[in-house]
Order: structure tokens, then C-alpha cells, then sequence
């Protein structure tokens, strides 16, 4: 008799990602970001200890990688791991799903284009 309980996939991937700021942390690595510093630019609520244990988290679930490289200072670099990688076409699906929104009147069409062309570009999404 199977005595193993199946938990559900979906609430797998969101255990993976549930710190507040770890999907928007995924989605920056993807554009380039790679520093501490880098990733609170443009989230000015996020703290250095929440940015901190949301990117250990990260690493322990395997998504990033932590590089210490010896220069003076000491410089620590984060790279999305392949599996963190595979988590494009989620990045990308939660981008559409407010592009797609006709009700949505933040962007005009243009801008719309623009924001798909780059998300497909910097997620190495397939046509």
C-alpha cells in the first residue's frame, strides 16, 4: 500500500519562492542584477536584513548561487542557477498576465509591445 502523500506541485514552487521579494529578486536576475545593492534600487521598502534572507533562502532552495570573488573589498556576485532558470516562463506568464488585462489602462499598446518584446528577450523565452 502507497502510503506517500502527494503534495500538490503548485504549492511546491510557491514554498520555493514565498520570501515577499524573491520572485522580483528572480525576475532582476534575469535583467542583468547581480549585486546586493543592485537589487534594492528600485524597492526602497526592501531591508538589507529581508534582501539578505530572502537571498539565502534562494541559494538553500537552489534558484541562485552565491559567488565570493577576492578583490579588495571582498565582492559577492548572485547568478540564477540552471534551475533557478527554468523559472522564466513563470516570470514571463506573471508579466503577460497583466499585459493581457484589456481593463488594465497603465500602459498604452505600444508600451505593451515593448514590455513582451523585452521580457521575452531577457528570460530567453521561444517565440
Amino acid at each position: 500500500m502507497n502510503t506517500e502523500k502527494i503534495v500538490c506541485p503548485v504549492d511546491k514552487t510557491l514554498n520555493l519562492i514565498n520570501k515577499k521579494w524573491s520572485i522580483q529578486i528572480i525576475r532582476d536576475m534575469f535583467f542583468g542584477k547581480k549585486h546586493f545593492k543592485e537589487f534594492k534600487e528600485d524597492k526602497p521598502k526592501l531591508s538589507n536584513k529581508v534582501l539578505s534572507n530572502c537571498l539565502k533562502e534562494l541559494e538553500e532552495n537552489g534558484l541562485i548561487e552565491k559567488v565570493v570573488l577576492n578583490t579588495t573589498p571582498v565582492t559577492t556576485e548572485y547568478y540564477l542557477t540552471e534551475y533557478g532558470k527554468s523559472m522564466n516562463r513563470i516570470v514571463f506568464e506573471l508579466a503577460m498576465f497583466t499585459l493581457h488585462d484589456e481593463n488594465d489602462n497603465s500602459y498604452s499598446d505600444e508600451t505593451r509591445e515593448m514590455l513582451k518584446e523585452t521580457f521575452i528577450e531577457k528570460l530567453g523565452i521561444d517565440g
